[in-house]
């Protein structure tokens, strides 16, 4: 048995300025649930389709009934993958989420569309599906009636934190093309694993050096 969900939202701004402000959402106020945001992969189409995956993650807090079933040492946090394709000629965007931990427990998985409102080109609307699922035998119910309460929670704080960005972007100067950002978000990533990699071999120098020392003093 799966929860299901299907709700309709419009912000009263255009598709761009919501396409813009999607990949600017955190932080915001109404988003202290979620916690980092990585971009793990992103290309633009040769039809100029922009494909992105990201990893989010999120607090995970358990009813308390739950967290009697499970031990203390349970991980609080929640790992999300979230793929969207973006059609700026159509002006249409669609993401699909899903957790990748804590899935027997329960998975939430969703679709949006972002698309433009047939009665005001100037706004922006959503079509949200959601499906709730749980795995646990004879608790799956309630997982699952807690899941869905909780994601509606979440969609009315996503909606706000929405408008709060957009309230800030207004005025702002135009959003980059699809080529631009997924170049900056390219070089972005080149400079963190080369980051990485020099703080690696800088680990790598010191244990090194520290062997040396250990070996030094025996001699």
């Amino acid at each position: 048995m799966v929860k299901y969900f299907l709700g309709q939202s419009v912000l009263r701004s255009s598709w761009d300025q919501v396409f813009a402000a999607f990949w600017q959402r955190y932080p915001n106020p109404y988003s202290k649930h979620v916690l980092t945001e990585d971009i793990v992969h992103r290309e633009v189409t040769p039809d100029q389709k922009l494909l992105s995956r990201r990893l989010l993650t999120k607090t995970n807090r358990m009813p308390r009934w739950a967290e009697r079933l499970f031990p203390a040492n349970v991980a609080h946090s929640v790992y999300i993958l979230e793929d969207s394709i973006v059609d700026p000629q159509n002006q249409i965007m669609t993401t699909f989420t899903w957790n990748i931990n804590h899935a027997r427990l329960m998975m939430v998985e969703e679709r949006c569309v972002y698309y433009v409102n047939s009665d005001n080109s100037g706004w922006t609307e959503i079509r949200r599906e959601a499906w709730v699922s749980s795995s646990l035998f004879g608790v799956s119910r309630a997982v699952q009636e807690f899941g869905l309460a909780r994601f509606k929670s979440n969609v009315t704080k996503t909606m706000k934190g929405f408008e709060y960005i957009l309230a800030k972007l207004q005025g702002e100067a135009p959003s980059k093309t699809l080529v631009e950002t997924a170049k900056e978000a390219k070089e972005k990533a080149k400079e963190t694993a080369l980051a990485a990699t020099e703080k690696a071999k800088d680990l790598a120098n010191k244990a090194a050096t520290k062997q040396q020392q250990q070996q030094q003093q025996f001699v």
